[in-house]
């Protein structure tokens, strides 16, 4: 008789979008280093992408971890075409099958699918038909998800979708809104931007909307925060729900982690970016007095004009303040970011600028004292953990309902208006990285060492991580 206990083996399924595939492949190295067996599938469009910007070697995996790929139907014009227009359709008709035919052929049977709650238009049907339960992992904060989840509530209540265009500049998007638990007095405007639709079948709202109820279909619902952060909305969600895992800050988590178990059991730590990284800023960085940087990033998927780039630009410029600012080859919708040649002089003496970088070194520099986001989930919950406060220019989905937390909520950033004016950018970084700040810089840090506490060994989010482990290792049992 065989007695070797059998391991959980967890299929992982991220999102194909950079901080959802971040934040997942944490929490499988996490669960790898407990002992679990992870297979983490992503497309093969995104696997070349990784491959690309880690290197050949970057996605070798490790004993009981591996990569494995399913195409995602996309046609595509060109190699930097991501397909994203189409990518919600084919997620909801195209996934299926293929996840279904690499599921039943890998070497050990699934314990369990961990999917994104963003894949669960075909993971839940996926479960079902290999007889194996699914958890689902929401990779934005538990405000970012109520947003989403509470908008089938506005729909009922006629506020969603928008009557019509008008509605967008009439005011109409103050409304207070004051019946969702742990979301005290949130406004129309401060709603995931999927609302700003005319169209009620319009497919980023009906898929988000989707996508959120299923997550009374299973009864495990990870989230990536701490209690002590959204304490309201956590308790929410334990009304709601059977069992719910907050999990974050995972880099914290994987930081107690001893470098000589890294290097010898898991994968390589820096193969999480569709980017190739640019480490000379870190240098750059190096040469700066601590808390004298205003760092600039507005994530993997905003756009804007050239005329905003410009005046951001002049803004820090003119704000004499050093800065670090990422600007990815994609940034500017239709054309490459180029700057004035006036411009480019100045920057060689108060800024530097790069494509992309190794985001959370940054952040945990001593010489950066600022943070100019987007408000994305992945780089807020950074900054939470790096202490450093914000200036917030959400651009799109929950990146408005986490800016309206940033700032009211939480206490540790400015909000920008919508509309990119240099002067307005130089009196935020003046009055985030001055006198101004003082406030919200100690705000941070003791959201900081909340964070810390979360994640020290009896912290709730370790416990959520443990018991985790033990749920998955009961189902191995079964």
């Amino acid at each position: 008789m065989d007695t070797t206990e059998k391991k959980p083996h967890v299929i992982f399924i991220p999102l194909p979008a950079q901080s959802h595939i971040k934040a997942m492949l944490k929490l499988a190295q996490l669960l790898h280093h407990k002992g679990l067996e992870i297979t983490f599938v992503n497309t093969e469009h995104i696997h070349k992408r990784m491959l690309n910007s880690s290197g050949l070697h970057g996605l070798d995996g490790s004993s009981g971890f591996r990569f494995e790929t399913i195409p995602d139907s996309i046609p595509r014009k060109s190699e930097d075409d991501d397909g994203s227009e189409l990518l919600l359709d084919y997620i909801e008709t195209s996934f299926l099958t293929p996840f279904l035919d690499l599921a039943t052929k890998l070497p050990t049977p699934p314990t369990c699918i961990v999917s994104d709650g963003f894949m669960s238009a075909f993971t839940i049907d996926a479960g079902q038909r290999l007889g194996i339960p699914v958890m689902l992992y929401w990779t934005v904060a538990a405000c970012g998800f109520m947003g989403i989840y509470q908008i089938q509530s506005l729909i009922e209540k006629g506020l969603a979708p928008l009557k019509d265009k008008s509605y967008l500049t009439n005011g109409y998007l103050d409304t207070v809104v004051d019946w969702i638990p742990g979301m005290e007095q949130i406004r129309l405007k401060d709603f995931n931007s999927i609302i700003r639709t005319t169209d009620p079948n319009d497919k980023e709202f009906t898929f988000c909307i989707n996508a959120t109820q299923k997550s009374h279909n299973v009864t495990h619902n990870i989230f990536h925060t701490f209690d002590a952060l959204e304490v309201g909305i956590a308790d929410a969600l334990l009304s709601m729900f059977p069992k719910v895992y907050t999990v974050g800050p995972m880099q914290l988590l994987l930081n107690q982690i001893p470098e000589e178990e890294k290097q010898s059991e898991m994968l390589n730590f820096n193969a999480y970016s569709l980017w190739k990284e640019e480490p000379d800023c870190l240098q750059w960085l190096q040469s700066k007095e601590p808390n004298s940087v205003i760092y600039v990033n507005f994530g993997s998927h905003t756009v804007m004009a050239l005329q905003d780039v410009i005046e951001f630009g002049w803004g820090l410029m003119n704000s004499d303040h050093y800065f670090l600012w990422i600007i990815r080859p994609d940034l500017v919708v239709g054309e490459s970011a180029v700057l004035p040649l006036e411009f480019e002089e100045h920057v060689k003496k108060r800024g530097y600028i790069a494509s992309w970088c190794p985001q959370e070194k940054v952040l945990n520099h001593p010489s950066v004292g600022g943070f100019l986001t987007h408000c994305g989930w992945g780089s807020t919950i950074e900054s939470f953990s790096a202490g450093v406060p914000m200036i917030c220019w959400p651009y799109l989905w929950d990146q408005m309902t986490n800016s309206r937390y940033i700032c009211k909520e939480w206490e540790v950033g400015l909000e920008m208006g919508t509309k990119v004016k240099r002067e307005e950018v130089k009196n935020l970084v003046q009055e985030l990285m001055g006198d101004g700040g003082n406030k919200m810089r100690i705000k941070a840090r003791e959201w900081q060492e909340k964070a810390y506490a979360a994640t020290s060994p009896n912290g709730p989010s370790s416990l959520s991580v443990s018991n985790l482990v033990e749920e998955m290792i009961m189902l191995s049992k079964n």
